[in-house]
């Protein structure tokens, strides 16, 4: 079925922006009726009536939409999505032949030119995740290209377009075979339990893939290893694999001990040996300051933006204070990892989130790597904001 067009004009300060390459549309780029329906078809002019971008109306809280096409002549069809897949698998073509890493992204949004859209691959199974519901309308014509173009086991999908973003409730099946879960995937040779049919997330990040290879590989020998916002464990498996003396892993949700202990258990790792608290971040770094635990190598990675019965985490505002806890249980040449996902956090300010932060505590460090998003997570340069993953691996110097 055809979706529907309709011609909307921006403004001379939009149009350069859209010529640049800039690929969402935002909200006060244009005023839409009502009645118009997300997936809707935007043929967009200049206050000319000049042709500059086609692309599709979708609510996220970023903005009202993505640019598609530069094509004026492009329609936005199976065709068209075939073509995006397809040049995103042979841009992944080396992580497919890779029998160290069975799970990756392969299409990621904006990046690969079709924003509001995600299709990450576990180990011969895809998982496609919509981020709005203009980006569902296009539903068929997606799955029908990703068959088209894949050797699959099965699919599965996700809707991460309800209020705020959240996830819609459904059946996450769509086609092939049912997978038995937990599915077993590997990355970089550590195996990691994946769940495709278990609400919004599978139990592993993948956008960390190179800096848990670092932490296993360069800063886990020996280390006295503490992982906050620990999720399923995954930072912890890596460090114990690569040597860690022991790890703490501590996460407010009760099912982090389950799925911390299960991702032990696949890579042989005797469960007993590890600590598993169950606990808000901020409360365990009191206690470990009051019972002066110190730590070799810490790991923060909380969410952008988390909510408690008591306490409510924003990456942009809080990030500093927690660094500053962090810092006073990490021992001296002691290594931590800063890891933030907020796109609205830019790298040179999270950066001076732990100038301050050793300020306060007047201690030195010296900055020893800085990750970014990894090469299956293309981003577009016309949108930094899409290059949200910002990781600091600094080495404490010198405390006072």
């Amino acid at each position: 079925m055809k979706a529907y067009e309709k011609t909307v004009t921006v403004s001379d300060k939009v149009a350069v922006r859209l010529k640049k390459g800039h690929p969402l549309f935002h909200k006060d780029d244009f005023h839409l009726p009502a009645d118009v329906r997300e997936g809707t078809i935007l043929r967009v002019t200049d206050s000319g009536g000049r042709f500059l971008v086609r692309g599709y109306y979708g609510k996220q809280n970023v903005g009202q939409g993505w640019v598609l096409s530069t094509n004026k002549d492009e329609s936005i069809d199976v065709r068209f999505f075939k073509g995006k897949i397809e040049t995103a698998l042979n841009k992944r073509a080396g992580l497919f032949v890779n029998e160290e890493t069975t799970a990756f992204r392969v299409l990621n949004g904006e990046g690969d030119g079709v924003g509001g859209l995600t299709i990450d691959y576990y180990e011969g199974f895809f998982l496609v995740t919509w981020y709005s519901k203009g980006m569902y309308s296009f539903r068929s014509q997606v799955l029908e290209a990703l068959t088209a173009c894949t050797a699959y086991k099965g699919i599965y999908e996700k809707k991460r377009f309800a209020s705020e973003g959240q996830y819609v409730e459904d059946d996450d099946f769509v086609c092939g075979e049912r997978g038995q879960f937990p599915l077993l995937v590997k990355e970089n040779g550590m195996y990691f339990a994946v769940y495709l049919n278990d609400g919004p997330m599978t139990g592993i990040f993948l956008d960390q893939r190179h800096v848990r290879k670092q932490i296993r590989d360069q800063y886990a020998p020996g280390a006295r290893m503490l992982n906050l916002f620990s999720y399923t464990g995954a930072f912890s498996v890596a460090a114990a694999l690569g040597g860690a003396a022991n790890t703490t892993s501590v996460d407010l949700a009760n099912r982090s001990r389950s799925k911390t202990e299960e991702q032990f258990l696949i890579n042989g790792i005797a469960v007993e040996d590890q600590h598993i608290v169950v606990m808000d971040a901020f409360r365990y770094l009191s206690y470990a300051e009051k019972n002066r635990l110190e730590f070799d190598l810490v790991v923060l990675d909380p969410p952008s933006f988390a909510r408690s019965k008591k306490r409510t985490f924003s990456a942009a505002k809080d990030y500093t204070l927690l660094l500053e806890k962090a810092l006073s249980v990490t021992a001296p040449n002691g290594i931590i990892v800063a890891s933030t996902n907020a796109a609205n956090v830019e790298r040179r300010r999270f950066k001076q989130f732990v100038d301050q932060a050793c300020t306060a505590k007047n201690c030195s460090y010296e900055l020893l790597e800085e990750h970014r998003l990894p090469e299956d997570f293309a981003t577009s340069p016309a949108y930094p904001q899409g290059q949200y993953l910002k990781v600091l691996i600094i080495r404490i110097t010198g405390k006072e």
